[in-house]
């Protein structure tokens, strides 16, 4: 513990490692485009929230919907009292919904009228779910403290309580993997071990039963989510929001950032967001943002669109991007499904899509 706190105070001191303002840029197989912009809107929804594929059949949580979705089209499967925050198809066709972030149920099929197992009040924020071998599955619990839809409070926080569970549906018990997580968002199975995106470290970690963690991919420019399989192996991995200096630094400023919190609107927040409010109060404007009108693609991002393709040993490939002037930003979800890519843009609530055949040669050439 008094290592813990001089190093700390070491950092701090000399704006190193946690303390430092510093955002990697991007590069190399992060090098930004406009692939994402390029990419056909399937349909709007009224709350987008994930996506489930058992590779024949693609879902789609909307608010207390799911949705099947076929093509450009779309249909009901069951609708809800409370909001869908995560969904996973599981093996033999089994289907795993999460709601209001606590409570989690497995039906045998997705029409089924009831859930073959039930856990109540699992979590606080569960938002992501995926399968952890033949009748098993990891979720990750954003946070102990804040719902899903309050991330940006937690971030402003500094919240440290996100967790990983693991859900056994022969025995119906419930195991904490880890906690003290910061922002658990998103999870995969990574051989005997789960791959975990811990948002505001800016990484992902391999964790194994016992909890011991090892970094998989450090220093991200950007706040990563949810993940999903690729073909060919390796996943697919979405980042909601993208990091700036300019929040760094007020992250870092615990006075400042208890006064923001307490005296301004949270919209006006100097904080990451799905999507731009474009009001005169934005807190990011002015020359470094847009000239005569017209906003710079690599302006400092208020809200940013990106999904990295990961190999199988979580080093990323290529990206597929929405700059700073673009529309299609704050990308939750991923799946394929058919031969497309489809992706949530929680910014503008759209469901996009991008045809597999050729990304790879595209980028990779």
């Amino acid at each position: 513990m008094m290592f813990a706190r001089l190093t700390e105070f070491a950092q701090g001191l000399l704006g190193r490692g946690e303390a430092t303002l510093a955002v990697p840029p991007f590069d190399g197989a992060l090098k930004p485009n406009q692939r994402l912009e390029q990419a056909e809107t399937v349909l709007e929804a009224e709350a987008p929230e994930d996506l489930a594929s058992d590779g024949e059949n693609l879902f789609l949580a909307d608010g207390p919907r799911l949705m099947r979705i076929a093509g450009a089209k779309s249909s009901l499967v069951r609708a809800y009292d409370a909001p869908i925050t995560t969904l996973a198809c599981l093996p033999g066709g089994r289907l795993a919904v999460a709601l209001r972030g606590r409570d989690l149920s497995v039906y045998a099929t997705p029409e089924a009228a009831a859930p073959e197992v039930a856990f109540v009040s699992a979590g606080r924020s569960l938002n992501a779910l995926a399968p952890a071998g033949a009748n098993a599955l990891y979720a990750t619990d954003g946070s102990s403290q804040r719902d899903c839809g309050e991330w940006v409070w937690d971030l402003m926080q500094r919240g440290n309580t996100g967790r990983l569970l693991r859900f056994d549906l022969a025995s119906k018990q419930t195991t904490v993997v880890a906690d003290k997580l910061r922002y658990a968002f998103g999870v995969a199975a990574m051989g005997e071990r789960a791959l975990v995106c811990e948002s505001w470290s800016h990484r992902l970690v391999a964790l194994g039963a016992d909890g011991a963690a090892s970094v998989a991919l450090p220093h991200l420019p950007v706040y990563p989510s949810r993940l999903a399989p690729a073909s060919g192996g390796g996943w697919w991995l979405t980042a909601f929001v993208a990091r700036t200096q300019l929040v760094e630094f007020v992250l870092r400023e615990p006075a400042f950032r208890k006064r923001m919190m307490a005296e301004i609107a949270p919209e006006h927040w100097i904080a990451p967001r799905l999507r731009s409010t474009g009001s005169f109060k934005q807190p990011m404007q002015g020359a470094h943002l847009k000239t005569m009108g017209v906003v710079k693609p690599w302006a400092p991002p208020t809200s940013y669109g990106l999904v990295i393709r990961l190999d199988s040993t979580a080093q990323p490939r290529f990206s597929l991007h929405s700059r700073v002037d673009g529309v299609n930003h704050g990308i939750v979800a991923a799946a394929e499904c058919g031969g497309f890519l489809y992706l949530i843009a929680k910014g503008p609530r759209r469901l996009l899509r991008l045809p597999l055949a050729g990304l790879v040669g595209e980028f990779q050439a």
